[in-house]
This record gives C-alpha cells, sequence and structure tokens, in this order.
C-alpha cells in the first residue's frame, strides 16, 4: 500500500515515540518452527556474512533454501540507500532533527524504507544514535538528530516505525560510545552507569521500545571491552535491560575474536572477512568452536532464532523484493526508479530544517529585490558533479551532505544560486554571481547590489577520508575556505549582507556576528537534493521558517567543555553536554538548544500540570526497558496562539528540572516537544505525556531508574533559553 506524504503526516500524529509496528511473538513462533530444519553449516552461513564484495550489497548473506530464506542484503546508509542510482537524498539525520517534527521523522523512515525495499534491500542500516554528539567538532554528529537523548530517541523512533512499517529492517546504530573518528578503532570510551543510562543509551532504548530489527555495535571499545565483545553491553544491557528482541551486527570489522564476540551476545559478523582477505573470525572458525564446545550451539541457535525473527517481523518472508540489475561495485547502475514523489517530502524536510538565527528589521523574506548578488562556492553545484568525489569525499561546491558511509548519491542536486536565479526571472531581479571564496571577488559582486547572500560552510564525515586536513573530525570550528574573511569582506562592501550556512554542527559565528551590516543569518545545516529550492521557500517567506537547533551554538569552542582527544576518553563531563553544561555552569551561548526565529510571533498561555500518578510501575519486561517505566504519570498542556502577521509553526518545548532530592542532576532537561502549524490569530493546545523513565534519574546502587521524591520544575517554551511558562510537579 502507498501512503500520500499527508496520510504518513496523518498517521504518525499518535507515534511520538510509541512502540513501532510489529509482533515479536508471531515472529519468533515462525522462527522457532524454521530453525530444526537447518543444519549446522545453514545456521553459521546464516551468522557470517559472505565477505566483502561477495554480493551486491554493503553486506550479504548467504539464501537458506530450506526455508526459503532469501540472500540477505545490507545495505548503507541513514538518509538514502547509498551506491544506488535515482534514490532520493534526503536531507542528514542533523537537519531532520532540526525540524522538530515527528510526523516528518516518521514520513521520512516510510520513503526511506519504501525505496530500500523496492531495490530488494533487507537491511536499511540505519537510523544513527551514536555518536549522539556529545563533541561538536566529532565527524559523524550530522548522521544522527540530536546531541540531545530525548529528541534523538522521538526521532529514532518514529523513523524506525516507519522504516518497518515499509517493510525494510531499521538498524540503530552504532551502539556505543563512538564519539569520535580520531582512534575510534582502538579507543577506549569509559563512560560511567548513570551517564549511560540518562544519555548515550537513552535514545537505543527508544529504539528498542520501536521494536528496532537489529542494532550494530560500534568499533571503539566501551569501559576497555570491545563493544562488539562487550557481554555487558550487548547481553546484560541490550538484551536483557532493554529487552531487545533482534539481533546485534557488527559494524564492518569491528570483530574481534571468534569466541569472544559470540558470547557477548554479537549475533551477526559482518561483513564476514576482514574487507575481501577472506580471513572470517567466524564461518568455519565458528563451527570449529562450536565442536570443541567453546561456544554451545544455544549461542548459535539463539543467533540464527534472532536473525528470522526480525525477517519474519517485518514480513520479507512474503513475495519481498530480489536485488536486481544494481549491485553497489557497480555504482549502482542499472536499477529501477524508485523515488516516487518523496522529493516533495525531501524539500519539506530541508525547508522545515532551517533555522533562522537572526532577521534584522524583518531582513528577510525578500520582497523583490532591484538586484541581489550571490557569493561563495557554497551557492553552486561541485563544477565536476554533484557525485564526483567518492562517499562526498570533498567540500567543493554546495554543502548538502557529508562525508563518508552515510552518503548517498544525489539523483541531482538543487543549487542555491540556480534557485535563486529562478526566483529572481519571475521577480524582474538583477543577479550577480561570484561563485568562488575569494574575498575581493565577493566585495566586487556585493558591491553592485542591494542585498548581498553569502554562502559559507563546514564539512566533516567519517575518518577513513580526509578532506582538506579534516580527518573525519573538523579541525576546529570555524568556516571553511576562510568564510570568516569572505563574509567580511561583503559585509564591508553591502549594507544589506544575508548569510547562508550550510554546516554538520556548529560553527563559532562571532567574526560574522561583529559586522553590523549582516542583518540575517539563515542556518541551512545538510539539506540534501533539494537544497535550493528549500532555501528559496524560506528565504522569499513562501513559508515561515520553523527549524530549531537540535544542538547549542557557542561564543568559543572552550564553552563546550569536550574535544577530540588522543587515547581513551573517560567522559568527565558526565551528564553535562551541550546545554546541560551550560545551564550549570551559567555560560551565555551565542544560540541556545531549541533557538530558532520565525516570521511571526507566537503567545505562550494556560499551563496546565496534572497531579501527580503515584501508581507503582510495573516491572514486567518489555522492550525498551520494564514496562512500568513508559506509564505517563503526568500531562502538561499549554496554548499556542500565533499572534503575528502571517501563518507559520511553532516548536512548543518542556523541559523538567528534577528535585533536590535527586544526585546532581542538569538544572533542566528536554522531556517533551510539540510542533503546530498555526493560521494567523489561530491557537492550538499542546500537550505532553510525561513518563515515568521522563521524571526519573538512573540509581547506579540500585541498577534501577528512581522517580525521586519532592518537586519538579516544569518550563515550557520556545527554547531552552526562552522559557514562557514555568509550573511545579509535586
Amino acid at each position: 500500500m502507498k501512503l500520500s506524504f499527508l496520510s504518513l503526516v496523518a498517521l504518525a500524529t499518535s507515534i511520538h515515540a510509541a512502540p513501532g509496528d510489529g509482533d515479536w511473538a508471531a515472529a519468533y513462533a515462525k522462527a522457532k518452527a524454521a530453525l530444526p530444519k537447518l543444519s549446522t553449516a545453514n545456521k553459521v552461513g546464516m551468522v557470517t556474512g559472505k565477505g566483502w564484495q561477495k554480493g551486491p550489497c554493503v553486506g550479504n548473506v548467504a539464501a537458506v533454501a530450506a526455508i526459503g530464506f532469501p540472500d540477505l542484503c545490507l545495505q548503507d546508509g541513514p538518509l538514502g540507500v547509498r551506491y544506488a542510482q535515482q534514490v532520493t537524498a534526503f536531507p542528514a539525520g542533523i537537519t531532520t532533527g532540526s525540524t522538530w517534527d515527528t510526523s516528518l521523522f516518521y514520513a521520512f523512515g516510510n520513503a526511506l524504507g519504501a525505496e530500500a525495499k523496492a531495490l530488494g534491500v533487507h537491511v536499511q542500516l540505519g537510523p544513527v544514535a551514536g555518536p549522539l554528539g556529545k563533541i561538536p567538532t566529532g565527524g559523524r554528529n550530522w548522521e544522527g538528530f540530536s546531541n540531545d537523548p530525548y529528541l534523538s530517541g522521538v526521532a529514532m523512533a518514529n523513523s524506525i516505525s516507519g522504516m518497518q512499517a515499509a517493510g525494510v529492517q531499521a538498524c540503530a546504530k552504532h551502539l556505543l560510545g563512538n564519539e569520535q573518528e580520531r582512534l575510534r578503532d582502538t579507543q577506549s570510551a569509559n563512560i560511567d552507569d548513570r551517564t549511560n543510562h540518562e544519555l548515550y543509551l537513552w535514545p537505543f532504548a527508544e529504539a528498542v521500545r520501536a521494536n528496532v530489527s537489529s542494532v550494530m555495535c560500534s568499533y571503539n571499545k566501551l569501559n576497555t571491552t570491545w563493544a562488539c565483545e562487550s557481554k555487558a553491553l550487548l547481553t546484560d544491557l541490550l538484551k536483557d535491560e532493554l529487552d531487545f528482541q533482534g539481533y546485534v551486527v557488527s559494524d564492518w570489522n569491528a570483530q574481534h575474536t571468534t569466541v569472544g564476540s559470540a558470547l557477548a551476545g554479537m549475533d551477526m559478523s559482518m561483513p564476514g572477512d576482514n574487507f575481501g582477505d577472506n580471513k572470517f573470525l567466524w564461518g568455519t572458525a565458528l563451527t570449529n568452536a562450536l565442536s570443541s564446545n567453546q561456544i554451545p550451539m544455544s549461542r548459535v541457535d539463539d543467533m540464527v532464532t534472532r536473525i528470522l525473527a526480525a525477517w519474519y517481523l517485518v514480513g520479507q518472508d512474503t513475495n519481498y523484493p530480489k536485488v536486481t540489475g544494481w549491485t553497489s561495485w557497480n555504482g549502482g547502475k542499472g536499477g529501477p526508479n524508485v523515488q516516487g514523489d518523496h522529493k516533495t517530502l525531501a524539500r519539506k524536510m530541508a525547508r522545515d530544517g532551517i533555522v533562522l538565527l537572526k532577521n534584522t528589521d524583518g531582513a528577510l523574506p525578500l520582497k523583490k529585490p532591484a538586484s541581489l548578488a550571490v557569493i561563495g562556492s557554497d551557492s553552486i553545484v561541485n563544477p565536476q558533479g554533484p557525485n564526483a568525489c567518492v562517499d562526498r569525499g570533498c567540500n567543493t561546491g554546495t554543502l548538502a551532505m557529508g562525508w563518508g558511509s552515510g552518503t548517498a548519491d544525489f539523483p541531482y542536486l538543487i543549487a542555491p544560486l540556480d534557485a535563486i536565479k529562478a526566483q529572481a526571472a519571475k521577480d524582474g531581479t538583477t543577479v550577480t554571481s561570484s561563485p568562488n571564496d575569494t574575498p575581493s571577488s565577493g566585495a566586487s559582486a556585493a558591491s553592485a547590489a542591494a542585498t548581498a547572500l553569502v554562502f559559507i560552510n563546514s564539512d566533516a564525515g567519517e575518518g577513513y577520508i580526509t578532506v582538506e586536513g579534516n580527518a573525519g573530525d573538523r579541525i576546529n570550528l570555524d568556516p571553511w575556505h576562510n568564510g570568516n574573511a569572505l563574509v567580511a569582506a561583503v559585509a564591508a562592501a553591502n549594507k544589506k549582507t544575508i548569510v547562508v550556512i550550510h554546516s554538520v554542527g556548529p560553527l563559532l559565528l562571532e567574526s560574522i556576528l561583529s559586522s553590523p551590516n549582516v542583518i540575517a543569518i539563515v542556518w541551512a545545516g545538510l539539506p540534501g537534493q533539494e537544497s535550493g529550492n528549500a532555501l528559496v521557500d524560506i528565504l522569499y517567506g513562501s513559508t515561515s521558517p520553523s527549524g530549531k537547533l537540535p544542538y547549542t551554538i557557542a561564543k568559543q569552542a572552550s564553552d563546550y567543555g569536550t574535544s577530540v582527544i588522543n587515547g581513551d576518553d573517560s567522559y568527565p563531563e558526565g551528564l553535562f553536554i551541550d546545554y546541560r553544561r551550560f545551564d550549570k555552569n551559567g555560560i551565555a551561548p551565542r544560540y541556545e538548544f531549541g533557538f530558532g526565529l520565525s516570521y511571526t510571533t507566537f503567545a505562550y498561555s494556560g499551563l496546565t500540570i496534572s497531579p501527580l500518578s503515584t501508581a507503582p510501575g510495573s516491572t514486567t519486561p518489555a522492550p525498551g526497558g520494564p514496562k512500568g517505566l513508559y506509564d505517563v504519570l503526568a500531562t502538561v498542556t499549554a496554548t499556542i496562539t500565533n499572534n503575528g502577521t502571517v501563518a507559520g509553526a511553532e516548536v512548543a518545548q518542556l523541559y523538567i528540572g528534577l528535585p533536590g532530592s535527586a544526585p546532581a542532576s542538569p538544572p533542566k532537561q528536554l522531556r517533551g516537544f510539540s510542533k503546530v502549524f498555526l493560521e494567523v490569530g489561530a491557537k492550538a493546545t499542546v500537550s505532553f505525556p510525561l513518563r515515568r523513565k521522563d521524571l526519573s534519574f538512573w540509581d547506579t546502587g540500585k541498577k534501577m531508574w528512581v522517580l525521586p521524591s519532592g518537586s519538579f520544575s516544569v518550563m515550557v517554551g520556545a527554547s531552552s533559553r526562552d522559557l514562557r511558562l514555568t509550573g511545579t510537579l509535586a
């Protein structure tokens, strides 16, 4: 069944971090019935990848004819089907997170899942909750949704539900602590138990609660043990505490031993060998370990049962398409066009993820200006083509996704300059272009126009590629290509300078803001294929901006308190990353978490807080943790009114401060949000259900979530620092 975007939006309105589709009990019944039909060789083959490039996909598992199990296809990535042609290149996770829109999270997952299924992909390797993003320069932060675990968790749950409703298995990655690219395959992330539960494990718990089919273990060590060899992580935390029903797949070549990985709880080895060396840690080695009783057959049976159950869960045993006409190794050529009408969704995601940071005296939206200067290499597509650099491993032309395995090929890329020219032609606006980063050239173009638009960017990616000296992680938080100097030159030449930024994460904007001639800053993130069209929707006001920052933009790098390091990381900052640290230490951000301007204004009123339920919580195991953790104990509501002059959407945000009886905790933490579209003068009631987990802390001594006694602070507003309504929950 094909659903329209509006149908998907309607479907998603009730999903807010709720359990996803699928019946594990029925899937397990089928899996257990199939298990006796398998030989030991069948079982070992199902848990061992066939080897690098030994099939059409980035990961391949051999078919088992006896039960109709196909050659299983695992394929990147989190924003589109990697290597395939004629697929949609959606906005990156960080821009999707910037929409703060649960309906878009679901619609995106469903569209991505539909494209993957149509190509015969069984397991789409995404979405991403690790890295969470504690380090602002971390190379792969852009693949995830936010460094706030609650926002990330809601996005994970909804996108997974959408993907699996479309019939493809989602894979939540990377578990756990791969927060930087430097030394990612040797570093130990030493995370204390409370910090792990309240920050890094949180979005994975939401993924499990949404019935995610698979989880990928990461390259690094966790508390001195390889993540893919850690029983404490894979069995004790993931499978036992979170009641994860699916299977654990290794990141590619993140497995280190035959026996250790099996006994720890890893279920599938990828790609099987060490990137084509034909040396398999499972396969024959696993068979030998079974024969010598180093690994019990019950453990392998459990691996196979989990893999089969996930296959049955999303209905892949019935009429599932085969991989036809394309492979990862021929550039995806020859495959079918699976885009459908998804460019409409991609444009909406990119548009609604744009964050307006500054807008002096209503400089935006543009109103048929007489002349425009469009400046910067970031305004045009790479002259060699949008896919000229493998896995986007360069920063040439406009930036629409980072680099690495989390990429997809663009079917096309709409450049900002081209989209602006199209609008300018309708308006009779003269456009002057300087599509390079030379300050003198930019100043010359700017001096000849009524308004100057200057484009700058900042890129990052996976560590196996180095771009302009950035080995995955960013070297610093400055714009690339001397962007500060370019803006300074343009602003010196034009009193109406608008800066548009495409970036993988926060930048230091102090240099740019020092010029009074910079009258607007548009934060356009990583917008995917519809970049220019989405930007024009905002620049010209056909849509009012509604994106909000999914992280904090600081005044100086040291304000974050975290950075890429050499050696092991002991996570000394604990719970206090991003806005939690800024709040605790009284640091003024430049633009706070949750911030974003609009072309209209919104009033907040009518805060109501229901009494706190004292009903005891159920300890029955359930995906995501004990069932009672997700009982709603209280509900907060507020009324949002569009009291401005144009229609627009607002993201109302709920923050909670724990009582003093809780051990040292952040002053406030996001625990709810609701995006509402309102016509001029219209109002809506937003509701924030508070679950037991949302009001609890992890007690490391008791090894359980504890609801503290006393009064909770309740804060509702337009950002983490713009809190319009306050109250207490006793």
